[in-house]
């Protein structure tokens, strides 16, 4: 295997070369994104679909293009893949990429199960090359101020926490039917914020529907969810999901201390309101209109985490421990109880409490920060 570092050693000047797995609507968005950073190449793409690939390699200009991702991935030129590929793909592209020495961005999540979510990221681990999980939201302009400015212990100990998040219509059932469900579909991304802008989560309480669609209940999910947190800080919190909002996307965040609070409200796609009859504004419809700029930007912050030689944000760590939070949601919502999130376990081998450790020194892990305050910022005096 070469390693990543025997890669960036042959030309430290040269463009980072790529390959996209996956040419879908988040392989075009990447692409754009790649085809913006002087320091990226994309030179190949990899989709079974012909028409689907060409048109990501037209748009990028990349000289190969694949059916089948593991054969993008053996390509002497690539160097670092993308992988927008399903779900059900991700661990075996990632084992594939880690093992031939690429750098690894991969969509969210690693896998629906947290045992195999913990075996390739271990593998990840062990080859030595840098991984990122596709957390859009820590890129966002207002989110990333907000836990700036949370850890500088500007709302001083932080008490209360608010999600809500609604899609304008749900997916196909077919999508439904593989997603893993509404936790680790949809609400992952409020519940990853949770941990992002408060800290760990201790244990959750969630409860749930099929409101929308009573056709999604018969795939053992629900459309319409309501989760209670307890933090491992002593902050209290409640995230609400919806796969429909008829007047579009839908994402608002509130972290409340004993300082102040931050509020992150559903933005006007267009910088204007309309005082005519009642006031109007015009709404995004769609989580890639909302996030167009977080996506950018993490792409971005990767190809400058390869530059520099350091450990991209977020990786390993918040892969699995955000997944875990979904799953712990998923068991209290099916068992009708409250569930501790440390009661869902993969492979106990890579969670002892050593590793957990480790991994949040490795990674500067601002939540363990968090929590290791006893409920304070680390800047806030005891």
């Amino acid at each position: 295997m070469t390693s990543w570092t025997d890669h960036t050693l042959l030309n430290p000047s040269a463009p980072i070369r790529f390959a996209i797995l996956g040419a879908g609507r988040m392989g075009l968005e990447h692409g754009h994104a790649l085809m913006g950073l002087p320091e990226a190449q994309v030179v190949a793409v990899a989709d079974p679909l012909p028409e689907a690939a060409a048109r990501v390699a037209r748009l990028t200009r990349a000289g190969a293009v694949y059916a089948d991702p593991h054969d993008a991935i053996r390509d002497p030129q690539v160097q670092a893949v993308i992988i927008v590929t399903p779900t059900s793909t991700h661990a075996a592209l990632i084992g594939a990429a880690a093992r031939a020495g690429k750098a690894i961005f991969c969509e969210k999540p690693v896998a629906s199960d947290l045992a195999e979510t913990e075996q390739v990221m271990r593998v990840v681990q062990e080859c030595g090359v840098p991984f990122q999980i596709g957390f859009q939201r820590r890129y966002d302009a207002g989110f990333a101020q907000a836990r700036q400015r949370i850890l500088a212990g500007e709302l001083g100990t932080i008490e209360q926490f608010s999600a809500t998040g609604r899609d304008p219509a749900p997916p196909p059932l077919a999508y439904l039917a593989l997603s893993g469900g509404i936790f680790v579909d949809q609400a992952i991304h409020d519940l990853d914020m949770a941990r992002f802008l408060v800290g760990e989560v201790e244990e959750v309480l969630a409860i749930g529907d099929a409101r929308v669609d009573p056709a999604i209940a018969g795939l053992g999910d629900a459309d319409t969810t309501t989760v209670l947190l307890r933090f491992v800080n002593g902050a209290q919190g409640v995230v609400q999901n919806s796969r429909r909002a008829v007047y579009g996307y839908d994402v608002r965040t509130e972290v409340f201390g004993s300082g102040g609070k931050f509020v992150l409200d559903a933005t006007p796609r267009t910088p204007l309101l309309s005082y005519a009859q009642g006031v109007s504004m015009d709404h995004y419809q769609f989580f890639m209109d909302r996030f167009k700029d977080a996506y950018r930007a993490e792409i971005g912050a990767f190809v400058a985490s390869l530059r520099a030689g350091t450990a991209p944000q977020p990786g390993p760590f918040d892969a699995t421990e955000s997944l875990r939070l979904a799953l712990a949601c998923t068991r209290s919502l099916k068992e009708g109880r409250a569930v501790r999130v440390a009661e869902v376990q993969g492979d106990a081998e890579v969670h002892g409490d050593a590793e957990v450790q480790g991994e949040a020194e490795v990674h500067g892990d601002a939540e363990a920060q968090i929590n290791a305050a006893g409920g304070r910022t680390p800047a806030q005096p005891t």
